[in-house]
């Protein structure tokens, strides 16, 4: 039939399907917008090579990502995004709500989804001039506040015959200059603190220096009856304490170093963390190893005086209260130098306490420790206490990626990995 020959012909020209489930141009009707995706698909690729990323309004990385779009940018592994949401309070349990297990694998769809802002990279010998230039300012500048003592120790030496005034003006000079180098030594290199900085431990560190010079003639006079003055001098813990600057420079200088290589090289929170806490442990007995031999030294220059384990404990407090100011952990720094300053404080007056009627039993704590170990335990156990304080908050709040990425020691542009 004409009819059917037609509608044969038809069919067989359409390649076997109906007429009309083909769209125009040739394409099955239900094939339309295909064409229009396949340029998008092709380009979805992440510019930093991850998976393909999630996409559209029910995209919940992406207001994180635009919110924290500097830090991404910036960071150059994904463990330092990591450490960054850390400290904005992104938790595990945060990271869930974003579609990831943890912290660290939303730091690395986030690395792999924001572009980096790449520096202009230093030349490595350029670079590494300007490094070695920068580590010797600062260590010229740590070795000032040691020198000058050690000079105005040498003159007053040399001037035993002089009247009380010269040697005055002497003792004041080599304060005055070692008081400068301590505070450009704060300001510049590994010891600054920026921001970090706390007026108020600087205030119990004066304290904590002055007991150092006159805190055990005090309380001896106290003890038996005084006070009554002039009060001794016992410059040899000083002395050690001014030298180790330098060394304490140093420590902390390793240990920001150290910190960051193992922020780069480290694929985990806890992997970072555990590597952290020997390293921590590391620097403090070095600085603890130097500052002792110093103070043997000092002693032995000044024919002993002065509380030998008692300078040491503040010796290492100080230590650790600039490492946690320097990494974003004033507050507690300032706590542990307060509590050294209080308990310093608070011996002398029980012992004036004890002197009212009725109330003899207040000395009693003061008199025991004394009579077992002289003046100088009250400085060693109020300094050694406040320093275990500061130890334990350290090997807590430095473990943390978040107090490593503020700056990086040695590096004056951020390059990308």
């Amino acid at each position: 039939m004409p009819g059917a020959g037609e509608r044969a012909v038809g069919e067989e020209s359409s390649g076997g399907q109906p007429a009309g489930e083909r769209a125009a141009g040739g394409q099955p009707a239900g094939e339309e917008t295909a064409a229009p995706r396949a340029p998008e698909i092709a380009s979805a690729a992440p510019a930093r090579g991850l998976g393909a990323s999630r996409r559209g309004p029910a995209d919940p990385v992406k207001t994180l990502m635009h919110r924290h779009r500097a830090l991404c940018e910036r960071a150059v592994d994904p463990l330092e995004i990591a450490a960054g949401l850390e400290a904005h309070g992104v938790t595990d349990r945060a990271a869930a709500r974003y579609r990831h297990r943890d912290v660290f694998s939303l730091a690395e769809e986030l690395f792999a989804r924001v572009p980096a802002v790449t520096a202009e990279p230093a030349t490595g010998l350029r670079a590494q001039e300007r490094d070695t230039e920068t580590r010797a300012v600062w260590t010229l500048r740590a070795l000032v506040p040691g020198a000058a003592c050690l000079a105005t120790a040498g003159a007053l030496r040399l001037t035993e015959g002089l009247g009380g005034r010269g040697r005055l003006a002497i003792t004041l000079v080599g304060a005055v200059v070692a008081l400068i180098g301590l505070v450009l030594s704060l300001r510049s290199g590994p010891l600054h603190a920026g921001k970090g900085s706390s007026g108020t431990a600087h205030v119990y560190g004066c304290w904590l220096l002055g007991y150092v010079l006159y805190g055990d003639a005090l309380l001896g006079q106290a003890l038996s009856g005084g006070p009554e003055g002039p009060w001794t001098i016992t410059p040899a813990p000083m002395l050690g304490l001014a030298l180790s600057v330098a060394p304490a420079a140093w420590c902390v200088h390793l240990f920001s170093v150290h910190a960051h290589r193992r922020l780069n090289s480290s694929r985990a929170l806890e992997e970072f963390a555990a590597g952290v806490r020997p390293l921590l442990f590391g620097v403090v007995a070095l600085h603890l190893g130097a500052l002792t031999g110093l103070l043997y030294l000092a002693h032995l220059g000044y024919g002993g005086g002065g509380s030998f384990v008692g300078a040491a404990a503040l010796g290492v407090l100080l230590l650790l209260a600039r490492l946690l100011s320097v990494h974003g952990l004033p507050g507690h720094a300032a706590a542990g130098l307060a509590a050294a300053c209080a308990a310093e404080a608070l011996a002398p007056a029980l012992v004036l306490a004890g002197r009212l009627p009725g109330l003899h039993f207040l000395a009693r704590p003061v008199d025991v420790l004394v009579a077992a170990a002289g003046t100088g335990a009250v400085p060693a156990v109020a300094c050694g206490a406040a320093a275990l304080g500061l130890l334990i908050t350290a090997i807590v709040g430095l473990s943390r990626a978040s107090a490593h990425t503020a700056a990086r020691p040695g590096d004056e542009t951020r390059t990308a990995a």
